[in-house]
Parts: structure tokens; C-alpha cells; sequence
């Protein structure tokens, strides 16, 4: 990995999981918001799930904002879905899970939005690694 970039691996709620997208939104910023204080000499890469839907897909819009660039590592199954127009892709595998560590091994510092069980398992791991972990619990509204 590149010394001057700093990769930040997004996980969260996807669809059919219903829940607020504004509060998923300022969760996002917050954790941005951190980073980029925590991180100023870096440049940000959001690292996330490909697809264009749920928390991914409103990580993925705030980091366009912000001028970072954006990659999709995610399985084959992925592409049954619409994609978010990633400056780099990656296609691991053929299951939901099977770019887990793909995903881990490419992410310096994860952001969580809710409380999926591999968005859980992704960020134990990452802390068990010693990376930084920002967790947010999100409630779903179904």
C-alpha cells in the first residue's frame, strides 16, 4: 500500500435492510470529519462493496465530495446489482463474503454504519489487527 494514501474501508447496511439514510449520511460525515483530522498529510481512498445501494452507496457519493477516489472490492454476485461508478474495481470470488480478505487486506481504517453480521466481523477484525475502528450503531426502521 501506498504510504501517502490512506485506504478507508466503509461497511453498513445494505437493502433489504431499511433504516435512516440521513442519519446514515451524518454518521458518514462524522467519521470523515475524523479521519481527515486524525489524517491530514494523506490523501483518502474509500474502499467499500461496489454497489450502488445503502450505506455504500451514500459513503461512496460523500467521498466523491470530498475529492477522494473510490474502489469496489466485491464478489461476482455484486454485478446483479446497480454498481457505483468506482475510479477502480475489483471482482473476488463468487459469494456474498468470499472478498472479505481482499477488502481486510486492503483497508488501513474501517468505518462502520450499523450492525450487519459480516459489517461486524470486518470490523472486529480490523480492531484485532490494531487498525482505528469508527462504529456506529444504527438502528434499522423496519
Amino acid at each position: 500500500m501506498n504510504e501517502n494514501v490512506l485506504n478507508i474501508g466503509v461497511v453498513g447496511y445494505c437493502p433489504p435492510t431499511q433504516f435512516d439514510a440521513v442519519e446514515a449520511r451524518r454518521m458518514i460525515e462524522d467519521a470523515y470529519s475524523q479521519i481527515e483530522t486524525l489524517f491530514p498529510e494523506k490523501s483518502k481512498t474509500v474502499v467499500s462493496g461496489l454497489t450502488n445501494v445503502g450505506v455504500l452507496a451514500i459513503a461512496y457519493a460523500a467521498a466523491v465530495e470530498r475529492g477522494w477516489k473510490t474502489v469496489g472490492i466485491a464478489c461476482k454476485r455484486a454485478e446483479e446489482h446497480e454498481l457505483f461508478p468506482v475510479d477502480e474495481k475489483k471482482i473476488v470470488g463468487e459469494n456474498w463474503g468470499d472478498e472479505s480478505e481482499a477488502f481486510l487486506a486492503s483497508i488501513d481504517v474501517i468505518v462502520r454504519i450499523g450492525t450487519g453480521p459480516q459489517s461486524m466481523r470486518e470490523a472486529q477484525r480490523c480492531r484485532d489487527d490494531g487498525k482505528l475502528a469508527l462504529e456506529y450503531d444504527l438502528p434499522t426502521t423496519m
